[in-house]
């Protein structure tokens, strides 16, 4: 088979609101480590599982302007540069997103093949994912648009399915006409569908050319390319980023490629994938893939137990001590604990949507917030002072800025810090501090090679974060 260009298309966009408290908006599941011997991230472990396949691209990502630069370091750390990262002004499902892609993907190359994959899977065994793809390039080369249907190992409620022609036969990667697509199924139904070797999981994985795609959805769907020309049309490019014009995008249609086009089409292929692949949908699912003790249970963090199985308890700041406990879901942060039984973890999202509904910050953001120089974390606060612990990257620079309402002081924890105030410019080391007067132009900055740590200590009669004015930054915070 001729080598064929391969773009990973990687979709980034979500909040993983049901494995709240860890994931949040301010920084979702797909940027966190779960379950990697190596620390990797979900969206890191995703790129990597694809790096050795031949002719393949670096990817082009989509997430949403709030996650950009977790998005950009995330992938430095990897050493990989991008290709596009797409910036949504907000979400408007898989078929508008993938149509996105293949209109980039074009413009770079003649006609390349896309491979859909979502940030937040786990799949255990890569070489057999590799194998799954790479059959899969045989029947694009053939005009087939390919999904993933992942072989049943119980009655599940909280996926999809998609129907087959032809039964899959286990250990044999063959393709098979798309017959339909199956919503959700209740428990009776999903027990029902498991027993016919027709029957898949829908993975949300898609492999095809990007121009047949375009074809496609123009056939189906006409207005979500229309929509999606226009919003790639005169819109920033900024550093590695290009953003959706937010105008001509809200018009367009809010729909998943299955409903778009698989559902529809008579190109679609479903492959059967068997490769340990697990959408990390609840903390239900990060409980059934994690390695277990002989009960059960998987611990992670500080944690003293007694009597107790088939339980996830996960301590990220303090000492968790259980006793007596089965099935149950414990999850500490900084700033809140989750309590949930294994089989209602899915409802978590119903907590999520309560507290952002009464305004309570903690369904929304995590104590530690992070920039595209570093992160901030508030340490303690008052009505008219707040403290914050502030990291800065090597290379790292904070915007000229002043506040209108507060003035602040600053102490160098360790490293480096290069502190501009007005006209003066000088550098700050441990245990050195500095004041910064209300209404002052300054700017800090790490000259060094390691991290710079800063304690903050802020006073004055507003405290918020919308407090700044910005003269310079190298980020294009400035519109």
């Amino acid at each position: 088979m001729q080598l064929k260009t391969i773009i990973p298309v990687i979709l980034s966009g979500g909040f993983g609101t049901r494995l709240w408290p860890l994931s949040r908006q301010s920084y979702p599941k797909q940027f966190l480590s779960i379950n990697s011997k190596e620390g990797k991230t979900l969206l890191q472990e995703t790129q990597e599982r694809i790096s050795s396949i031949q002719g393949i691209k670096p990817p082009i990502i989509i997430c949403n302007e709030e996650h950009r630069f977790i998005v950009a370091e995330q992938m430095r750390e990897i050493n990989i540069k991008p290709s596009t990262i797409l910036l949504e002004p907000f979400g408007r499902s898989t078929a508008p997103a993938i149509s996105l892609a293949a209109l980039k993907a074009i413009e770079k190359y003649d006609d390349p093949c896309l491979l859909i994959l979502s940030s937040d899977h786990k799949i255990q065994n890569k070489n057999r994912f590799i194998e799954a793809i790479l059959s899969g390039l045989d029947y694009v080369s053939k005009g087939r648009l390919v999904t993933f249907g992942i072989i049943p190992t119980s009655p599940e409620t909280g996926y999809g399915y998609i129907k087959s022609s032809e039964q899959f036969q286990n250990g044999i990667l063959k393709g098979s006409t798309i017959k339909s697509f199956i919503e959700k199924p209740n428990k009776k139904r999903a027990e029902e569908l498991i027993k016919d070797k027709r029957y898949t999981w829908n993975s949300g994985i898609f492999l095809f050319n990007a121009r047949l795609i375009l074809e496609e959805i123009q056939k189906f769907n006409p207005e979500i390319i229309s929509f999606c020309k226009d919003s790639l049309k005169d819109n920033e490019i900024d550093l590695d980023f290009q953003r959706i014009n937010p105008d001509k995008f809200i018009n367009c249609p809010n729909i998943s490629v299955d409903v778009a086009v698989m559902e529809k089409t008579k190109k679609g292929t479903v492959l059967p994938l068997d490769a340990g692949w697990k959408d990390i949908g609840s903390w239900n699912s990060v409980w059934e893939i994690s390695k277990k003790d002989k009960y059960g249970n998987k611990f992670e963090g500080d944690i003293v137990a007694k009597d107790i199985s088939n339980c996830y308890l996960r301590g990220e700041s303090r000492l968790i001590a259980a006793i007596g406990l089965e099935n149950l879901i414990v999850v500490e942060t900084k700033d809140a604990v989750l309590i949930a039984d294994q089989k209602k973890s899915q409802k978590v999202k119903d907590i999520v949507n309560s507290l952002k509904n009464k305004n309570i910050i903690e369904g929304e953001e995590h104590k530690k917030i992070f920039r595209p120089w570093g992160s901030y974390e508030s340490i303690a606060l008052d009505s008219r002072w707040q403290v914050k612990l502030i990291n800065v990257n090597p290379g790292g620079k904070l915007s000229l800025q002043l506040h209108h309402h507060r003035s602040e002081h600053w102490v160098v924890v360790s490293g480096l810090a290069k502190v501009e105030i007005n006209k003066d410019v000088f550098i700050l080391e441990e245990n050195q501090s500095t004041y910064i007067p209300l209404g002052t132009k300054h700017r800090l900055s790490n000259p060094g090679k390691l991290p710079l740590k800063l304690i903050e200590i802020q006073s004055g009669e507003y405290l918020g974060e919308d407090d700044i004015e910005r003269f310079e930054d190298s980020y294009g915070r400035i519109k």
